[in-house]
């Protein structure tokens, strides 16, 4: 009997964050661990459909590298990069790029979501002109393909979903005014989309407790990160990698409006669900 009262303790204590998000959008980036590991997979779908089911609107922003590195490898196409990380998309690339992120990775997600309860829609940023973007122009200049910048974002098909009970689950392809097709940085995507909902939280899933002052040291931990303090340890190098678009792409929800970003780990069972209704949380909050 005592495991049954514990139980209902736990919701109990869930209840005023019950309260306190219904109705407010959570857009969740989706990556790492979390989208590879099975059983991480099906306790990250559980935690998006119970967030829909207590009348929360989490919308789904995904990215899906190491899937399209495997695609690229069976067809011959070498992967490349250039020093900051960002994928160099030349058209062979693109057509890999948009197949998977829109395609498989996209469908096996919203499959997952069915799975565990919910139902889902499957986007990708080229659909209703939701994701509207220009070539990214890169630090040193150099020509590193299709990879866009995100110039506007168009939330009425993601607003249509949500109203009507369902999870939209967005791929990071974008387009333009020539109906041209971009490859998109997904914290970036994520952090654009949840600035366009001024949505009430942006979560990253990583495969990090969050940010570490020394990455050897889990203890080392920044639970808040503020505004002024992120130029200094990202000279210092503690945000560095691919940290970098996950902390800007907070910023910029920061500055739209959104209330809360957190970079939480994904590699942790039912994160999602430990970080938004519990009063511990997880991870870092990277605040104004």
């Amino acid at each position: 009997m005592q495991e049954f009262i514990e139980k209902a303790q736990v919701l109990i204590e869930a209840l005023p964050y019950f309260r306190e998000f219904e109705g407010k959008t959570v857009v969740i980036k989706y990556g790492g661990a979390a989208m590879l590991d099975e059983a991480l997979r099906v306790s990250t779908a559980e935690d998006i459909v119970l967030m829909r089911y207590v009348g929360m609107n989490p919308v789904v922003v995904h990215g899906g590298g190491p899937s399209i590195n495997r695609t690229l490898k069976r067809m011959g196409v070498e992967s490349r990069f250039n020093p900051q990380g960002l994928r160099i998309t030349d058209s062979e690339t693109m057509e890999v790029v948009e197949m998977v992120l829109a395609g498989s990775v996209n469908k096996e997600i919203v499959g997952l979501l069915s799975q565990a309860g919910g139902q889902a829609v499957g986007l990708c940023g080229k659909d209703a002109g939701l994701l509207l973007a220009s070539k990214k122009i890169t630090e040193d200049g150099s020509d590193i393909g299709q990879v866009g910048q995100i110039t506007g974002v168009n939330p009425k098909v993601i607003h249509a979903l949500c109203e009507a009970g369902l999870i939209p689950v967005i791929a990071p392809i974008a387009t333009d005014a020539e109906a041209g097709t971009w490859n998109i940085n997904a914290d970036t995507a994520a952090g654009e989309v949840a600035a366009a909902l001024n949505a009430e939280k942006l979560v990253f899933l990583t495969d990090t407790p969050g940010i570490l002052r020394d990455v050897k040291d889990p203890d080392s931990l920044i639970h808040q990160l503020k505004l002024d303090a992120i130029a200094q340890l990202t000279k210092e190098g503690v945000i560095s990698g691919g940290m970098i678009p996950k902390v800007e792409a907070a910023l910029r929800a920061l500055d739209a409006g959104v209330r809360k970003t957190h970079i939480i780990d994904g590699r942790v069972p039912h994160s999602l669900l430990l970080e938004i209704f519990t009063q511990q949380g997880l991870g870092t909050m990277v605040m104004q």
